[in-house]
């Protein structure tokens, strides 16, 4: 399988690493506008191929998406990052233009693509690229969920002194850190709820904190979060190149599930070789209900900002 990844900069790059070190892709594309930048990253990586022992070709591209050619999934970093301070929201206007270019040049060279979105705001990007092609809306992806679902998880296993091994949990919703709702009600340790362990309000700040885990990042790094990003996207990735059915939290374009329609928004999907095999609707109580309403709210907001 041939993968793209679209911006060379540390999401990209650590996806592009961690899919090579999984080796289940034989050719993994980096392509960025910086001239020789994803070359040299590309070279980097494959500097660590005989320490690491994975076989995938990586191969760097300044911006000549002929070299995408064949991909079956690509992925979309590209577009300014996060800053201390900034809002998810805050990028719509340089990251939109991004997005919509690097879509359709990726689908020149592959029609059959399936097209997962990083750049953010992420529900909104996914929708535009809804909008902006003619791809099925199966194999049109935003990542977001996967990777609150990593941080509610990494909080829940802090507050419950547990091995992260031991944990379950899910965020859906919008990607931004007034949007996304992380169940806490389903949340698990070897399959006992959470909430036979820690107290309302121990569950309550697990979730406060989950939601603000990307600007807490970046309010300590002074950029946006990479490995956690790209350890998401490349399990991604692997779900779908290795046809493993796999549950995960992405943004999906809804058409009646969840009693939305027109709308991308972080939900459980079904991971497959198709891309999004299926849709989970899961059963909510009246207050997740409510919640996930107005997170949608928020997101259709932020669409209204795009330029169809």
């Amino acid at each position: 399988m041939k993968v793209t990844v679209v911006g060379a900069g540390a999401v990209g790059a650590s996806c592009a690493e961690y899919i090579a070190i999984k080796n289940f892709a034989s050719e993994v594309v980096i392509l960025d506008i910086k001239e020789g930048y994803a070359e040299g990253k590309a070279m980097d990586l494959m500097q660590t191929a005989s320490l690491l022992n994975f076989d995938t070709q990586i191969k760097g591209s300044t911006n000549d998406y002929s070299k995408t050619a064949g991909s079956e999934v690509a992925v979309i970093t590209s577009g300014i990052p996060r800053k201390p301070g900034m809002t998810r929201e805050e990028l719509i206007g340089i990251n939109a233009g991004i997005v919509k270019q690097v879509s359709e040049n990726l689908i020149k060279h592959s029609p059959n693509i399936i097209i997962i979105v990083v750049s953010n705001p992420m529900d909104t990007m996914t929708y535009l690229v809804h909008k902006t092609t003619n791809l099925p809306k199966n194999r049109i992806i935003g990542m977001g969920g996967a990777l609150d679902s990593a941080r509610f998880k990494y909080r829940l296993a802090e507050a419950l002194e547990a091995p992260i091994s031991d944990i379950d949990g899910m965020v859906i919703g919008g990607h931004s850190d007034k949007g996304m709702l992380p169940l806490t009600r389903l949340a698990t340790r070897n399959s006992v709820k959470a909430a036979e362990f820690l107290t309302e309000e121990r569950l309550e700040q697990v979730a406060a904190d989950t939601k603000v885990g990307g600007a807490t990042l970046t309010g300590l790094l002074g950029t946006s979060a990479w490995y956690a990003p790209g350890a998401a996207v490349s399990s991604m990735v692997q779900a779908i190149a290795c046809d493993q059915k796999k549950m995960f939290p992405c943004s999906a374009l809804l058409d009646g599930e969840y009693g939305m329609n027109d709308i991308s928004i972080g939900v459980p999907v079904i991971l497959g070789k198709n891309g999004i095999e299926k849709i989970v609707e899961i059963d909510l109580n009246d207050a997740e209900k409510a919640k996930l309403i107005e997170s949608s709210e928020g997101v259709r907001k932020t669409n209204g900002l795009l330029e169809l």
